[in-house]
């Protein structure tokens, strides 16, 4: 085997910044690819942590991260999630490539995530202020990707920012001077009403607010947690809003968020929640009246189309 070529993190950095991400994901579902057919992630235990496997395939490339999730690192001062993406040719299914994994995730996560609320903001019933007022729920290494993201779909917003460790918002609104971020813990209510957008990446296991807050012509993100016991959102949020999944089996299998609202009948029904690839296609209206509400648990396919874009666009 020749050697492979290796894309370090600040490579995959350089190579794909967040507006590259959206537009190559946003591609990748309009030519085809199916969320419904994504392979489920595979866990298996490691010391003090788990082994997380994900393989996709695709017509020109498929693909594998391997990661470990780690979450006693962070009190360590390390990452809670490591690993690294494997990229083969479909055709022969040799290696043409390795990336590094957790930036390939660090990517990936906010740019499905903007992708899904820029084009959920297109189809608003009413205009979407060009400028929207962001609120932004955690602190940690999403949240800071989840404001770049935001900046690159909507370069006028303003953010606010809600955590639970003030050194962590600090290093928040350290690395965004020119915004002036706010941190909105102690009027956490009075933020959900006013925000246009709330995106939440936090590892919650219970609500971050009251969902009946959040104004009708809102869009309200859930990508912090996976796993049906784990929940950002409650279901008064869920049953009042528009909602549009990464894939109806994925979501069904491992959100919390809908866990609760959405039995085997609602996501069998003609009414069940409509996914991304038809989000981009057009095929999605929202209702007058009614926030939207996307929520994801990361799936292969998204490291899929930006391990590819990385690959590609090298070569």
């Amino acid at each position: 085997m020749t050697t492979l070529p290796y894309f370090d993190a600040a490579t995959v950095r350089r190579a794909l910044p967040f507006e590259r991400a959206m537009t190559a994901i946003a591609d990748g579902l309009r030519d085809g690819i199916d969320p419904e057919l994504d392979g489920p992630r595979l866990f298996s235990p490691a010391p003090d942590g788990e082994f997380l496997l994900m393989p996709a395939q695709g017509a020109e490339f498929s693909g594998l991260k391997a990661l470990t999730v780690a979450p006693q690192n962070p009190d360590r001062g390390l990452e809670k999630i490591q690993g690294l993406y494997i990229l083969y040719s479909s055709d022969t299914l040799s290696p043409v490539a390795v990336l590094e994994g957790a930036s390939l995730t660090a990517i990936r996560t906010p740019a499905v995530t903007l992708m899904a609320v820029r084009h959920l903001a297109e189809i608003a019933p009413a205009p979407f202020p060009a400028e929207p007022h962001v609120l932004v729920f955690g602190a940690g290494i999403q949240a800071i990707g989840h404001i770049q993201a935001t900046l690159a779909a909507f370069p006028g917003a303003s953010v606010d920012v809600i955590g639970r460790r003030p050194e962590r918002i600090a290093a928040v609104q350290s690395e965004f001077p020119q915004l002036g971020i706010r941190d909105r813990g102690d009027d956490a209510d009075a933020a959900v009403r006013e925000a246009d957008i709330i995106l939440c990446v936090t590892s919650a296991s219970t609500p971050l607010f009251d969902g009946a807050l959040v104004r009708d012509s809102a869009i309200v993100a859930a990508v912090g947690t996976h796993g049906r016991e784990l929940r950002e959102v409650d279901d008064a949020l869920v049953t009042r809003a528009d909602i549009v999944v990464e894939g109806r089996a994925s979501a069904e299998r491992e959100n919390g968020n809908l866990a609760t609202a959405l039995d085997a009948a609602a996501w069998a029904a003609e009414t069940a929640p409509r996914n991304l690839q038809e989000l981009v296609r057009g095929e999605v209206t929202r209702t007058p009246g009614r926030p939207a509400f996307y929520s994801g648990v990361g799936m292969s396919w998204e490291d899929l189309i930006c391990a590819s874009t990385v690959f590609s666009d090298a070569r």
